[in-house]
């Protein structure tokens, strides 16, 4: 038996992915690091461009409610809902999966920085109500978009033959 490791001498990863072990003077953590990075860099870039591409098909005018970006976002966390169930209790999948797709291409895709955007322009347009709505909305859509999205994940996994 092993004793309990001491969590105050040294912060463990957060990131299971990330746990890249590193030679005494050496460089080895930059090149353990170098592949999850890329990863993370070329899916957010394809999330960031199917967002681009939402916002095109569905632009929202300048004083409206931005039911885009409120579509992309629950949808983003809908699929990392899904997602998370299939690579945390189905598959076994590559180290490079999740950097990639969890963070990269739905990181890319969901934009909360844009949310904090069109909140502080509908204020700015003196549509405060509309901001506040907007404000409570998306994180109630969100997180029922994942919690929804894992449960139905779960219950339709539990139904399949082994």
């Amino acid at each position: 038996m092993t004793a309990p490791r001491d969590r105050t001498a040294e912060p463990g990863p957060i990131d299971p992915d990330l746990d890249v072990p590193v030679p005494a003077g050496g460089r080895a953590q930059d090149r353990g690091r170098a592949p999850v990075l890329a990863a993370v860099a070329a899916g957010g870039a394809a999330g960031a461009g199917a967002r681009y591409g939402a916002a095109l098909l569905w632009p929202t005018a300048t004083a409206a409610f931005p039911w885009t970006t409120l579509v992309v976002n629950a949808l983003g966390c809908a699929v990392i809902g899904v997602f998370m169930v299939l690579v945390t209790e189905v598959w076994n999948a590559h180290r490079l999966v999740r950097p990639f797709f969890g963070t990269g291409v739905l990181g890319g895709f969901t934009t909360f920085s844009t949310y904090a955007v069109d909140i502080q322009r509908l204020i700015g347009d003196g549509h405060a109500r509309t901001a506040l709505a907007y404000l409570a909305l998306t994180p109630l859509a969100a997180l029922a978009a994942v919690w929804t999205a894992a449960a139905a994940t779960r219950r339709v996994l539990s139904r399949r033959p082994r």
